[in-house]
């Protein structure tokens, strides 16, 4: 008597199971931005651990991490669709640690010791700007997207941590630590001000221009290694002094308005 197998074995699947692969791929990828969002946070975290332990020159590049982290979460959420409230508030409170708290810390342990309890007004006052710019720019909604209305607290984050990092001996006497409190008082009052800076949130990064961007890319790539110091202070002063050129230049003509304040959040955030 012959015993036939009518079939072959198959291998044992739990219905559904690719279904739950895809909402488990869904779930990581909504996951990426609010890493992006973690990790800016944890670099506000190392630059105001180390400049208390008085390590100037490791804590200021974590700033400079912290801007690129902040500028790709939004582009992230973008690009996988996974823009939410959730992530616009964390990424807030992020912003907060990396480009109110941190900066403030880090120029304070840098120059502004010398001042006493002027310096430790000088650093509130940047943190509570930096705090006003974040919940405006929470309520905006914003009609020209070229444009940011005030300096970005990242870009005023940016240019002290360029400052500090050009200048790593610090600020040792009174004199001197007063230029040190214009630094911080000067983007302050930016970042709470109605001057528009240019905005990259339109940047086309398919550099449809093929070769030529990333020839682009690569030159500066090989310039910021060369002259780190020379590079980076230059790009942020350049931008603290595009809000007033452009102001200059656009003096007498007319143009629509840039924003309307309005009691909703804005639900893409790439700079604040």
């Amino acid at each position: 008597m012959s015993h036939k197998r009518t079939s072959e074995p198959k291998l044992f699947r739990m219905p559904g199971n690719r279904g739950h692969d895809r909402r488990g791929i869904r779930r990581g990828v909504a996951l990426l931005p609010s890493l992006f969002t973690l990790a800016n946070l944890f670099c506000g975290w190392a630059c105001v651990v180390h400049a208390m332990k008085g390590e100037i020159v490791t804590a200021a590049p974590f700033i400079g991490f912290a801007v690129v982290l902040d500028m790709l979460d939004g582009r992230i959420a973008r690009m996988t669709e996974t823009t939410s409230d959730f992530g616009v508030q964390l990424d807030s409170l992020a912003d907060l640690i990396s480009f109110g708290m941190a900066p403030a810390v880090l120029a304070f342990q840098w120059g502004l010791i010398p001042l006493g309890r002027m310096g430790w007004a000088v650093g509130f006052v940047y943190l509570t700007a930096a705090a006003l710019r974040l919940a405006r720019f929470n309520i905006q909604v914003v009609t020209d997207k070229r444009y940011f209305v005030g300096l970005p607290s990242p870009a005023a984050a940016g240019l002290v941590a360029a400052t500090v990092f050009y200048f790593p001996n610090g600020l040792q006497t009174y004199p001197l630590a007063l230029l040190g409190a214009l630094m911080m008082v000067a983007p302050a009052l930016l970042m709470v001000s109605t001057i528009r800076f240019q905005s990259f949130k339109t940047l086309d990064l398919r550099m449809r221009r093929g070769y030529r961007g990333l020839f682009l890319i690569a030159a500066f790539i090989a310039l910021l290694v060369t002259y780190p110091h020379e590079v980076l202070i230059a790009m942020a002063y350049a931008y603290f002094a595009s809000g007033f050129i452009g102001t200059f230049l656009s003096r007498g003509k007319r143009h629509e308005p840039v924003e309307e304040q309005a009691a909703a959040s804005n639900p893409v955030k790439d700079a604040s």
